[in-house]
């Protein structure tokens, strides 16, 4: 028989919960604000020493008043915050198996999905659902069964709380490793994300790609076709971010196709100079923005990551001069409606230079002496003791360098 004590202490538990049945949502709210206040970071032991070892009756109350009123955001913050007491409890994984077996997270992807909820709601939610993939590789798998990928990445896309898509992003990286069964969905859900109109979302998506592409391998065209629009961005932390990429790529089968649209990005739609390219060279498929502005955004940080991934190999750097890399970057030089694009272009087009002899050769031969000597003695600033019409001669300079150039002078080289 149990002591006097423990029917006590029973007691005391039926009579809370006859308490929380009968009561309103004033009276619930009180007694929620006082079970956070009391027991939050307590261990399932301590949980059970609390409710006489009935603390799962009390967790199948709150779970079952989340399941019917959620759509009402009645005291929702403070339900969510409730459970996850429970699920964050060291030693207490059967809550966490109870909370699943009744729905749980579908439910608080259903959250997720309502606009007229507090972002705060949402935030908790993504909170209980970290909680769930925490444990392991078939929870992680759960929550990817139930759309669990697309919920979260429309709210990354869609949070106006830097917070919950700060939340969103960790736990979507989370999915994505010790995950491979699903793996691939959220690399797809991150792509997906790109071209949300948050900057913030792109850049943490952006992040979280990175991170993971080591572990996909292969990258989709629409990867592609994200980065360079994210090239195009007027927020510098998400050009970083796609910078940061880049390099990753080169191995991958899309690595032409991404040296191709670079260098196709540094002669902007509507530059004269655009006209001179031929049409069997340029990239049908290479984003062209409309506003020149944005255009030349992007000239710039193409510029800026032919000289990043040129600098990976000599390979890579051969095959950019025979795609005209080096004509694309004396327009980009002569661009003086906007100063990165000479900047980057002057710092990549010495590399180029200084790395191949014949380059130096017919660059010297297009520019003339004088612009030349200037771009020798000072490639970082040279662009700014041009006059408009030598920077217009610099752009408008036909370079014509043999495709098979490159891969002469590499072989000379290793003759010698």
């Amino acid at each position: 028989m149990a002591s006097v004590k423990e029917q006590e202490a029973i007691r005391k538990l039926m009579v809370f919960l006859q308490e929380w049945d009968s009561g309103h949502k004033v009276a619930r709210s009180h007694v929620l604000d006082s079970f956070i206040k009391s027991n939050n970071g307590k261990t399932e032991p301590e949980l059970e020493l609390e409710f006489s070892q009935g603390a799962s009756l009390f967790l199948a109350r709150l779970t079952a008043w989340l399941r019917m009123t959620y759509m009402h955001s009645t005291c929702l913050d403070k339900l969510l915050k409730s459970i996850g007491i429970f699920l964050s409890a060291a030693g207490g994984r059967r809550y966490l198996i109870e909370f699943l077996e009744i729905g749980g997270v579908m439910t608080l992807l259903e959250i997720l999905g309502l606009n007229h909820l507090k972002e705060e709601d949402k935030r908790e939610s993504v909170k209980l659902l970290q909680l769930v993939a925490n444990a392991g590789r078939k929870y992680k798998e759960l929550i990817c069964e139930s759309y669990g990928v697309r919920c979260l990445a429309e709210l990354l896309a869609t949070s106006t709380s830097a917070e919950a898509q700060e939340d969103t992003q960790v736990l979507l990286d989370s999915l994505g490793r010790g995950n491979p069964k699903y793996q691939h969905q959220v690399y797809k859900g991150l792509i997906a994300v790109l071209p949300c109109a948050s900057p913030r979302a792109q850049q943490l998506a952006l992040q979280t790609l990175g991170a993971m592409q080591e572990l996909v391998g292969e990258a989709p065209p629409a990867l592609l076709e994200s980065l360079l629009a994210a090239l195009g961005s007027a927020h510098l932390e998400v050009q970083h971010e796609a910078l940061q990429l880049l390099p990753a790529l080169l191995p991958l089968r899309v690595r032409p196709a991404l040296l191709e649209a670079l260098v196709a990005a540094l002669t902007p739609p509507g530059h004269p100079a655009f006209a001179t390219r031929s049409e069997s060279t340029a990239d049908p498929n290479a984003l062209c923005p409309r506003e020149p502005m944005l255009a030349y955004i992007q000239q710039a940080a193409a510029a800026k990551a032919i000289g990043i991934l040129a600098k990976e190999s000599v390979e890579v750097a051969e095959e950019l001069i025979q795609l005209n890399v080096v004509h694309g970057l004396m327009v980009a030089v002569g661009n003086v409606e906007h100063m990165p694009s000479q900047r980057h272009g002057s710092i990549s087009l010495k590399y180029f230079v200084h790395t191949f002899p014949f380059v130096e050769e017919h660059v010297k031969k297009a520019v003339g002496d004088t612009l030349f000597q200037l771009f020798m003695d000072s490639p970082e600033t040279w662009y700014t003791k041009m006059d408009r019409a030598q920077a217009e001669e610099l752009a408008s300079s036909i370079l014509d360098i043999p495709e098979d150039m490159g891969r002469k002078q590499s072989t000379e080289g290793d003759l010698e």
